[in-house]
């Protein structure tokens, strides 16, 4: 059985490859891999043919790739010579910089590799792409005042209704207009003609019974509130600014301000925490600027995945001058031969740049605080007709009471009883359901929104319709020209 880390150069059965060498397929030991050399890389004589070194990379042995080192304590290697302590950044990059090569002919790597061929397979573990990590908790500097992280702060205590002045007079509730039995027909016309299937010989002979005007109540209430966490997080440094704790103690939380971009709008800040920020060496490469490739796993080169490493692939052809099909082996156009690629994620380095750091070789640790702003809101819809009541939340009214302060007082004086019962309700409902939030502003308002029902008749059909909202929206589920068949209604 031949073996795998070799292309398969002798056939089996095939009395072609018993008597020696096909004609037009490369020799065994020309470009190929030797049978008995154990291990890989292959030496550095015969395989693969040497190439001129391109300009704009450093041979695999300059600085810019050392080694891996060992450890010290924490994981992080000995710090090395560069600015403030820090291991300086490694020069160059480890994948597809610009003006570098393509690849090379000899890895890179000089850590852990394995002794077999790689398979390039996507479904592979060892072929997932490596993500950026975070370094556990306890090797980050310990903070006054942040020992909670990833989890929402306690706000200090709300304004209470001291602060909120009780309203001494509020104004009056306004009447809504009114429609007329033509305006209402005018409105129904403007909805069938909205909606193909409806003939209009109805809206325009209707005789309209009776027309009762009525008025829905929306009521809304709003609380724009804050919540604020916190967590560690770092960046590739490359020289930025380092507000460390040498510049004093950090700030609490909740103390630290910052703009509210708008009231009554939901939306977000990350700022960073004065006075917390360090500068380590990264924790996913050890401050080397790279890690091993997920691809071939440092040893540059895969086993080419069109002939399986053989070197050679069983292709079938018909011979016109023989008048039939005839199997033969020929040899791998894609490795030529080898049986092996250069790996197409780290062109043949064995290593790639480290996605945590960037190449740098060193992090920025420091204490983010994530703004949060909320706008909570429900409302309550008074309706006593037929017409749906989400129908009103999307139409506009008349505002006839809005009130906004820290902390607002019900409504008490509104016309409708039902109403002032809803904010009673709603203002307790906000004043404990957002414990972990600090209540910044709150808003509420009543909004009337005019409806009409017209009760209708036309060939011995009653029905009706409703017109509601200043845009005069039309509801008429039982308008009787509908047809559901075809447009033939006229």
């Amino acid at each position: 059985m031949p073996n795998e880390t070799q292309p398969i150069l002798q056939g089996g059965n095939n009395t072609m490859y018993t008597q020696g060498q096909p004609q037009g397929y490369p020799p065994q030991q020309q470009g190929g891999y030797p049978p008995q050399q154990p291990g890989y890389p292959p030496p550095q004589q015969g395989y693969p043919p040497p190439q001129p070194q391109q300009p704009g990379y450093p041979q695999p042995q300059q600085p810019g790739y050392p080694p891996p080192q060992q450890g010290a304590g924490g994981g992080y290697p000995p710090p090395q010579q560069g600015a403030g302590g820090y291991p300086a950044p490694p020069q160059g990059s480890y994948q597809g910089a610009p003006g570098g090569p393509q690849g090379t002919d000899e890895p890179s790597y000089k850590g852990d590799i394995p002794d077999d061929d790689v398979e390039v397979n996507p479904d592979n573990a060892a072929g997932a792409a490596p993500i950026a990590s975070a370094p556990p908790l306890e090797k980050m500097d310990q903070v006054a005042g942040y020992n909670q992280m990833d989890a929402p702060l306690p706000p200090p205590p709300p304004p209470s209704y001291d602060e909120a002045t009780q309203p001494t007079e509020r104004a009056g509730i306004e009447q809504t207009p009114t429609l007329t039995d033509e305006e209402a027909r005018e409105a129904l016309l403007s909805y069938v003609a909205e909606n193909c299937c409806y003939g209009k010989k109805a809206a325009k002979n209707l005789h309209v019974n009776d027309l009762k005007h009525t008025a829905a109540f929306h009521y809304t209430l709003e609380t724009f509130t804050e919540k604020r966490t916190t967590k560690w997080v770092n960046e590739p440094f490359s020289g930025q600014p380092v507000d460390g704790p040498q510049n004093g103690p950090a700030p609490l939380p909740w103390s630290i301000a910052v703009n509210i971009p708008a009231m009554f709008t939901n939306s977000i800040a990350k700022v960073e925490v004065p006075h917390t920020a360090s500068v380590k060496p990264c924790h996913d490469c050890h401050s080397m600027g790279f890690r091993r490739c997920h691809t071939c796993l440092g040893r540059g080169r895969t086993r080419c995945h069109h002939c399986h490493g053989h070197g050679r692939r069983h292709v079938n052809h018909y011979d016109h001058h023989e008048k039939r099909h005839i199997s033969r082996w020929e040899s791998c156009t894609f490795c030529h031969g080898r049986g092996r690629q250069r790996c197409f994620t780290c062109h043949g380095h064995g290593q790639i740049t480290c996605c945590t750091c960037k190449g740098r070789g060193s992090l920025k640790f420091f204490i983010q605080l994530t703004v949060n702003w909320i706008n909570h809101m429900n409302d309550n819809i008074v309706e006593r007709t037929a017409l749906p009541d989400e129908l009103i939340r999307n139409v506009t009214g008349q505002v006839a009471f809005k009130e906004e302060n820290a902390r607002i007082w019900p409504i008490n004086h509104f016309p409708d009883q039902a109403i002032n019962q809803a904010s009673r309700e709603l203002v307790q409902q906000h004043s404990g359901a957002f414990q972990q939030e600090r209540i910044l502003q709150q808003r509420h308002q009543v909004r009337i929104i005019p409806v009409a029902e017209s009760l209708c008749r036309w060939k011995e059909k009653n029905f009706s319709f409703f017109v509601y909202g200043f845009e005069r929206k039309v509801h008429a589920p039982d308008y009787p020209q509908q047809c559901c068949c075809g447009c033939t209604i006229l």
